[in-house]
């Protein structure tokens, strides 16, 4: 018999077998049981009650960790909410630049400097292609969201990356693209390339690879990239600017897996919706074992630490408070309203802490009165941990 789908439940299902079978890293071996606990007594929490009806409820703490998929949806609207004041009213384009399969070897073993070497290439591509005076002869601006999965969760590492289309120049005018589209495809996907490929060969120079001893394999690695057609995407966000910065945010705080894609899990095999893009863009189902779908979203635990959204250019958090009042007044702009981040309500990412402003829950049970804090409830130990 089928058990309900939820990245929760596969872990409490799978997770022994898969350390039986797998060594996990520290950093893993956290993030499964961060997902585990979350919303359980194991987190603690509060006991409510309904100021009206005497119903009780309780509320447990999130886990919080940007690999749960039950704690992103706040996270994500709250960074919306402070990209909003941030919007230019030009043309966004966004791009896509991926890094080929062939260097999934690599990243598994230096994850963070080959992440970081794409963010630094990236830019440098773009903030190039921008200053070169034969094209806007600026700065750019760039928001840019790390993914390291396709749709079936094996690797594919790939940046997402939205661009305001102009550039802001030395003398305090704004440069809008001249066309539907950013900057050439090809040359973009070329630099990138050559870029990440130096890079690469300074960071092993330097010894900053350290887990690659073989000098022969690493100079046929690196001859195979130059050799292969990077894939580089790109497109103009034709749409209102609240729609761009939504558009982005499913991208900046997207896991890897959504409890939304498991269709079902009798406690071996797990269904998996997937979207097939060579065919269609249409929607398929996987069956996988749970241990194995639980490896394969396991490739995708970030390093401690590593930011996987960033701000360049005139976006930068360092100089953005200068800098767009200006380009808003060079392009005759007004400035953008932040927008209010309301409070968290149950079953959101949030934990329930009273304030002066704060008036309660929205009580379930008679749908008219306010559901307060009781008590608060002190972290359970887990049975056999």
């Amino acid at each position: 018999m089928a058990k309900s789908a939820s990245l929760q439940v596969l872990v409490n299902a799978c997770l022994d077998g898969l350390v039986a079978t797998q060594t996990l890293s520290p950093r893993q071996w956290q993030v499964c049981h961060h997902i585990r606990d979350c919303r359980t007594a194991v987190l603690g929490g509060f006991a409510l009650h309904c100021d009206q009806c005497d119903a009780d409820a309780l509320c447990y703490h999130a886990c919080r960790d940007r690999h749960c998929p039950r704690c992103q949806r706040q996270a994500s609207e709250a960074w919306c909410a402070r990209q909003r004041a941030a919007l230019l009213p030009v043309t966004y384009h966004h791009l896509v630049f991926t890094l080929p399969s062939a260097l999934n070897g690599w990243i598994e073993v230096h994850p963070k400097q080959l992440y970081d070497l794409l963010f630094e290439t990236v830019w440098a591509t773009l903030s190039a292609f921008g200053a070169n005076p034969k094209r806007l002869d600026g700065q750019l601006g760039m928001t840019a969201v790390l993914h390291t999965w396709g749709q079936t969760l094996t690797r594919h590492v790939h940046l997402h990356c939205l661009v305001p289309g102009g550039a802001f120049s030395a003398t305090g005018q704004w440069h809008p693209a001249k066309s539907t589209y950013l900057f050439p495809v090809r040359a973009l996907s070329r630099h990138v390339r050559g870029g990440f490929v130096s890079r690469l060969r300074q960071a092993v120079a330097a010894g900053e690879l350290s887990r690659l001893t073989d000098p022969r394999e690493i100079d046929r690695m690196l001859d195979t990239l130059m050799g292969t057609e990077w894939v580089v995407f790109s497109k103009p966000c034709l749409a209102r600017g609240d729609t761009v910065v939504d558009y982005l945010g499913r991208y900046s705080h997207r896991t890897a897996l959504s409890d939304s894609r498991l269709l079902s899990f009798d406690g071996e095999s797990v269904e998996l919706s997937y979207k097939d893009y060579r065919d269609g863009d249409q929607r398929k189902v996987m069956t996988l074992s749970g241990e194995e779908l639980l490896r394969r979203f396991l490739l995708h635990v970030l390093p401690k630490g590593f930011m996987r959204v960033r701000h360049f250019g005139f976006l930068a958090n360092r100089c953005r408070a200068q800098r767009l009042p200006a380009i808003r007044a060079a392009i005759g702009a007004v400035q953008a309203r932040p927008v209010a981040i309301m409070p968290t309500e149950p079953g959101t990412t949030g934990h329930p802490q009273p304030s002066k402003t704060f008036d309660g829950f929205p009580c379930q049970s008679c749908r008219g009165g306010r559901l307060r804090v009781r008590t608060a409830l002190a972290p359970k130990r887990r049975d056999g941990g």
